[in-house]
Formats: structure tokens, sequence, C-alpha cells
């Protein structure tokens, strides 16, 4: 099993001065400790599970631009860019340049987004949710049309595009991992099955019953659900001897081996935050190798 790393809040006692350096060290620290993503979130405000609207957020791909001038090998994607911030043709180039600038490291994450009060303050529209999912599948369906190389108009309901050029491609081929972000068992799960690469799922106690309902959206159109890489999201407050409410190594060890038993490839890890850089390193001591032995049911 994989790991990954989620990053939410960047309120250090520093100050926004402070913020730089901090993201320098946990970047740093997570590569070399051996996760396989940094995975920051994609809001314009705090969201209110973290902490106040006033709170300090970084623009999404701003920070993994600069993440990926840090690093040289852990990939980097957001969980999960919201489809109603950015256009989906600038979107493209933006996902395609950070592939080519990072060597090969982007993994775009996709969401149909949810937070109507940082689209109503910063002024950006927030379509009802139906209008949000369809602007979601052609989203999808542009990025598997200008990846593809293919120069020809897209005639959808909500964007239309002359010519689908883009120059450069990304350097992973046929394109960077496509992940769509979310467990709605109608709607969201279908669209992983008709055109992801992952999903990802938080790891509640019905997680199993959503990767049977992705299983049986993969059926119906044609998929083989192997294909599909399967994430999960999950809080972990961990320490080398599991005081204080957090879960030690072995005990941290054998619940991703519980995900793994489920088919989950890799865990996005929620470190309890604002996240001290430190607790990165009890991970990279024992945690990372022994995921990586884990055998992953169905692979």
């Amino acid at each position: 099993m994989k790991l990954g790393l989620h990053l939410t809040r960047f309120n250090w006692p520093e100050g926004d001065a402070g913020i730089g350096p901090r993201v320098v060290e946990i970047v740093k620290r997570a590569e070399e400790a051996g996760f396989d993503g940094f995975w920051p979130m994609d809001h314009l405000y705090q969201i209110s599970l973290n902490g106040p609207p006033e709170e300090s957020m970084l623009e999404g791909y701003t920070l993994l631009a600069f993440a990926a001038g840090l690093t040289t090998r852990i990939k980097l994607g957001l969980l999960v860019t919201g489809v109603t911030y950015r256009h989906p043709g600038m979107l493209v180039k933006t996902v395609s340049s950070l592939d080519v600038l990072s060597g090969g490291r982007a993994f775009l994450g996709l969401g149909a987004a949810w937070n109507e009060r940082e689209h109503l303050g910063l002024g950006v529209p927030f379509p009802p949710l139906a209008e949000r999912f369809e602007r979601l599948e052609e989203t999808l369906q542009i990025f598997r049309r200008m990846w593809s190389g293919e120069v020809e108009p897209f005639d959808g309901k909500h964007y239309q595009l002359t010519e689908t050029l883009c120059r450069p491609l990304p350097l992973q081929r046929p394109h960077p991992p496509i992940m769509v972000g979310g467990g709605g068992e109608r709607k969201t799960l279908r669209l992983v099955a008709q055109y992801a690469d992952a999903c990802n799922l938080f790891a509640t106690p019905e997680v199993a019953h959503k990767l049977d309902v992705l299983k049986a959206h993969c059926e119906a159109v044609g998929r083989p659900y192997g294909e599909i890489t399967k994430t999960a999201s999950a809080r972990i407050a961990v320490s080398r001897d599991g005081r204080q409410g957090t879960m030690g190594l072995a005990e941290t060890i054998d619940y991703l081996g519980r995900l793994a038993d489920l088919g989950f490839d890799q865990t996005i890890v929620m470190l309890p935050e604002p996240l001290p850089a430190a607790a990165i390193d009890v991970f990279g001591e024992r945690i990372v190798a022994e995921a990586a032995k884990l055998k992953i049911a169905g692979r």
C-alpha cells in the first residue's frame, strides 16, 4: 500500500510569514519519509470542519507548483479540485504544465465542489448541484479529449471549445491519472467507473458498501473494476508509543492492513493539524515501509 499526505491548514504559530518555510519543511520531509503523494485540499476559504473561514488558505495549484520545485519524486495532486473554480480548458493547461515541470508527477483529483460561502464570497458562480455534476462530467470529457492529442471542437451543454489544443502534452502517457473524489452512489461513483483512473473515499464504516456500488457501476459500463486505483482518506493520529489517544506503530499498520484487505491501494493520511513536521518522521521510521509490504485484495 502507498501512503499520501493530506494538508488542510496553514495556521502555524509564526503566522503568515511562516507559511512558506513550514511548507518547505513538510513537503521535503514527506518525500524523505517515503510518502507517495502530497495532497493539499482545494478551497478558497478554510472550511468549517477545520477552522473559521478567516483562517489562511493557499491556492491549490500555486502550492503544488511550489512543492514541485522542492521535490523530485513525490506525486502532486489536490484532494480534490473543485470543478467550479476554474474553466476546464484552463484547468487542463494548469495540470499539464504541472506535469511537464515536475517531470511527470501530476495527479488530477476532481470533484463537484460544495462550499457555497467561498463561491459567493469571491464571486465564483455556484450552480445547483445537478448542474455542478453536469459540469463535472463535461470537464472529465474535456480532459480526456485534450490529453488525447486530438484537436477538434467540443460542444457541450455548459462548455464550448472551438479547438481542444493542448501543447505541451503531459509527460505521463496516456495522461496523468484522473481521480474523482466522493462517495455519492448514483452520480459520483458512476463517473468514476465511466471516466476515472482512481476513486477517493473516506474511510468510514460504509466504505466497503461504497466499493460494492463502484463495482456495480463498473459492470454496468463494461469497465474492469480492477483497473481503478482505490484511495481512502483517513484521519490518523499516530505516535511511537500510542499515548494520549494516538495509535502506536503496530496499531497503525494493522489499521492500514484492514484497508488493504478491502482493496485500497493507497491511504491518504490526514494528520492532526496545524501539522508539526516531526509527525511525518514517525511514518518514515517504519510505517511507510511496512505499508508497502501489505497485499492489496484483488491485486
